[in-house]
């Protein structure tokens, strides 16, 4: 049998890597086509530098594949953003959910709700109550992800798209691990392969940064879900549909080594899920109004579009620790403008309002039942106050700082409304968006409530001058007419001949 050439074996491995793309006759159709306008796929194969090894072709053309499918148009490939984060939320283990630990969780739950009745006059929540594993945390929050992290990712990849429409990225598909694809005559650089209208650098670059997205946030929320203990652990609510819940194996990591017992700590940590859970469901507001905010981020978006091009150019997604770099050094992050650094200082100031009031009743709820309550108040505080690993991915990936930084400033503005006036007083607020306080009155409470007081008293003014002149009115218009005085009790007397 007769050894083929370098050159057959050149055309062997093209027409392998074609047969994975386009089918076997499209594999033809694309290989007649090259042939026919002079292409050498010995000269091809050894200007993309094509692997000798079947097997290694046959890994390069899944790396493509996977690159290349379920990603489709969109901006982030969500298949992959949901895959890996499962990935990493099970690593290290993730325990079933067994039967005593779901008990233990929904009866905590349950005792929560009735220590919260005297802490706040907010209604339970008609929610499910639950014990989750760290995979159906991250299957219960997915949608949410998508919101928070969509519109900032869409922003980027729409600039990214329009950079390679008008030429101003060139990408180099060898540092991309694939092929360079030839320069057609008569067609525009890197148009693509005869046949094969989909596989050209921008397609790939486009679909690329779909993936590098997806796995940004499946990286994010698979670590959160390793950290998270509830529904809204940094303030956001995370579940599109309402329910209570406690990812068990994370509660029991975090009471291993505290001087508390684990079922203080279950306790504690009910009591603030239950908080979260009645304030988002009170406040039906609150929920759109916070995510509002971080889509309002995502509209100023303005991309540094020289540090991406560099970016771009320097990817290698062959060499996963560089892609690892690449995602913690923060590739696609734009540059933040004055009126996203608004809007983040408003989503901030939001996401402590929310913690702070959730720490404030929380403590009074727990206070006549917890021995370590104080403790572990400071606790949560100082773990608060560190941030996590799912932060700090977040912060790179669009800018986003997901801690309620200014939490413990909200819980004293909280405690001095409720000194002022009660609960009725300190709840109130949540009525509107417009009443709540901003980042200012965070550094000075006093100055806020009583500012707020001065407000309130002088509408109160206002509205009894006005009661006090419109009831004036009305009590002149129901008085009868005078009779002796006046143009109106003169009456014409007819002449003497005509009575």
């Amino acid at each position: 049998m007769t050894e083929p050439t370098s050159g057959d074996g050149a055309r062997e491995r093209w027409e392998m890597i074609l047969r994975q793309v386009l089918g076997e006759e499209g594999a033809r159709e694309a290989m007649s086509a090259l042939e026919a306008s002079g292409f050498d796929p010995a000269q091809m194969a050894g200007a993309a530098n094509l692997p000798t090894d079947p097997a290694a072709i046959q890994a390069m053309m899944m790396q493509m594949q996977r690159m290349m499918a379920s990603g489709g148009d969109a901006s982030v490939n969500w298949q992959v953003a949901h895959d890996l984060a499962r990935q990493v939320a099970h690593t290290g283990g993730d325990p079933s959910v067994t039967h005593e630990h779901a008990r233990r969780v929904t009866s905590a739950l349950s005792v929560a709700d009735l220590w919260l009745d005297a802490a706040t006059d907010m209604p339970a929540a008609a929610t499910p109550r639950s014990a989750w594993s760290r995979a159906q945390w991250v299957e219960a929050t997915m949608p949410t992800w998508k919101r928070v992290t969509g519109p900032v990712l869409d922003s980027v990849a729409e600039t990214l798209t329009t950079m390679l429409a008008e030429g101003g990225i060139t990408p180099d598909m060898g540092a991309m691990g694939l092929p360079e694809l030839p320069q057609m005559p008569g067609m525009p650089g890197g148009a693509g392969l005869p046949g094969m209208p989909g596989l050209n650098p921008a397609t790939m670059l486009r679909q690329f940064a779909s993936m590098v997205f997806g796995m940004q946030v499946g990286q994010a929320a698979g670590t959160l879900a390793r950290e998270a203990f509830g529904t809204s652990d940094p303030g956001l609510p995370l579940v599109e549909e309402p329910a209570t819940a406690l990812v068990w194996a994370n509660v029991a990591e975090f009471a291993e080594g505290l001087d508390a017992s684990e079922s203080e700590v279950l306790h504690m940590l009910a009591v603030r899920e239950v908080a979260h859970v009645r304030l988002y469901a009170h406040v039906p507001w609150l929920r759109a109004h916070i995510l509002g905010l971080v889509e309002e981020y995502a509209r100023g978006i303005d991309l540094d579009l020289q540090a991406m091009e560099e970016a771009i150019r320097e990817i290698d997604p062959s060499d996963p620790e560089a892609l690892r770099r690449a995602m913690s050094g923060g590739v696609f992050q734009a540059s933040t403008t004055p009126e996203q650094k608004a809007a983040l200082e408003r989503l901030e100031t939001a996401l402590a309002l929310v913690e702070g009031w959730v720490e404030h009743v929380s403590a009074q709820a727990v206070a006549p039942h917890l021995t370590h309550a104080i403790p572990l108040r400071e606790m949560l505080r100082r773990r608060r106050a560190a941030g996590g690993s799912a932060e700090q991915v977040f912060a790179t990936l669009v800018g986003l700082h997901l801690r309620p930084r200014r939490a413990r400033e909200a819980a004293t503005l909280w405690a001095t409304l409720e000194a002022e006036g009660g609960w009725e007083l300190r709840d109130s607020l949540w009525a509107h968006p417009d009443l709540l306080p901003d980042g200012d009155d965070l550094d000075v409470p006093k100055e806020f409530s009583a500012r707020r007081r001065a407000t309130a008293q002088g509408e109160a003014d206002l509205d009894a001058a006005l009661a006090e002149i419109l009831g004036g009115a009305d009590r002149a218009s129901d008085a009868p007419p005078d009779e002796g005085t006046g143009e109106q009790d003169r009456t014409v007397q007819p002449p003497e001949d005509e009575r």
